[in-house]
């Protein structure tokens, strides 16, 4: 196939709407209950009936980052087979077929018309909104996919939509892989950097200066991580820092593989690291082989300068607790 036979192909199916799909359940409290205990979100107008009564909401409403989880399919979904081909499944066949066999995601957006409310029970509609033409990109040729999915209420009125966005890319051929190891990554390429905002700028100005700066609220002296404006637990507006001792224990980890983004070594240690001060925090784990990592391990917060502009902190193995 031509690359203007793939174009022609491709395009046939963007602006396609799939067959929609309805939630199982109705937005309900048990699971923004469970939802809010895994991700730990302690804001009362998603669990406190009273607190939500007298709230601008007048009553319990859903966070909007559960959005996608109301129309999940679940372990079992329906066995019946869709009526029509779906878009999103065609364009990705045609893309395995042109050589396109790698996939990675890249990034997503939300747009909220409003809140979600008990009883209110999702639909969920999809398309391709767009394919692009070939890109050059670190981890090989390839072409980006946007998938628009569109939510709505059982009266139709549209409450969110969402873009998520892939990478369909060809894998670099077997020798070429043999000739660059993965743990070779290129020293030109930075990290990304931070993003830095009014709310969070204490706890970069604190890691450049060896601080490890964590937020407390002046009212209920409540930590908090990462940084915002306002106390999750009596939304007082009032804060300041206390400096952490920097010790704590991986919590939970994962090890990257691939695929290989430069400038970071692979295999690459993700840990979240539980603080003695009971904050958690996302960083690398260092000075340790990745197949050594495991939940509980002591660690010890490294200032570590990984270019002229920037310091992270990262982590290190100790053997010493207290």
């Amino acid at each position: 196939m031509t690359p203007d036979e793939l174009r022609e192909r491709l395009d046939a199916w963007i602006g396609r709407e799939g067959a929609p799909s309805v939630a199982r359940d109705p937005v309900n409290p048990a699971m923004i209950r469970h939802w809010c205990d895994a991700v730990e979100d302690r804001n009362p107008v998603y669990t406190d009936p009273e607190f939500a009564a007298k709230s601008v909401h007048g009553a319990l409403v859903a966070p909007p980052t559960m959005l996608q989880a109301w129309t999940m399919p679940g372990l079992r979904p329906p066995e019946e087979a869709p009526a029509e081909p779906e878009p999103l499944a065609e364009v990705l066949r045609l893309l395995d077929g042109a050589g396109y066999t790698s996939v990675v995601a890249t990034n997503c957006r939300q747009e909220y018309r409003r809140y979600l409310c008990e009883g209110d029970r999702l639909s969920l509609t999809a398309r391709v909104a767009k394919v692009s033409d070939e890109k050059k990109t670190a981890l090989g040729a390839g072409r980006f996919v946007d998938e628009e999915m569109i939510y709505r209420d059982q009266d139709g009125e549209e409450v969110a939509r969402m873009t998520f966005r892939i990478l369909k890319f060809k894998p670099p051929a077997a020798g070429a892989a043999a000739r660059a190891p993965a743990a070779s990554p290129s020293p030109a390429r930075r990290r990304p950097r931070p993003a830095r905002t009014r709310d969070n700028d204490f706890f970069w100005e604190g890691i450049a200066s060896g601080e490890l700066r964590i937020q407390r609220c002046a009212d209920c002296g409540a930590l908090r991580h990462p940084p915002g404006p306002m106390c999750p637990h009596c939304q007082s507006l009032d804060w300041d820092t206390v400096v952490s001792r920097g010790r704590g224990r991986v919590y939970s980890y994962v090890v990257a593989h691939h695929p290989p983004v430069p400038p970071f070594p692979y295999p690459n240690p993700i840990v979240l690291v539980e603080l003695d001060e009971g904050i958690r925090l996302v960083s690398n784990v260092v000075g340790i082989d990745p197949a050594d990592v495991v939940i509980g391990l002591p660690v010890q917060v490294e200032f570590t300068r990984v270019d002229e502009e920037l310091v992270l902190p990262l982590f290190r193995p100790t053997n010493r607790d207290g």
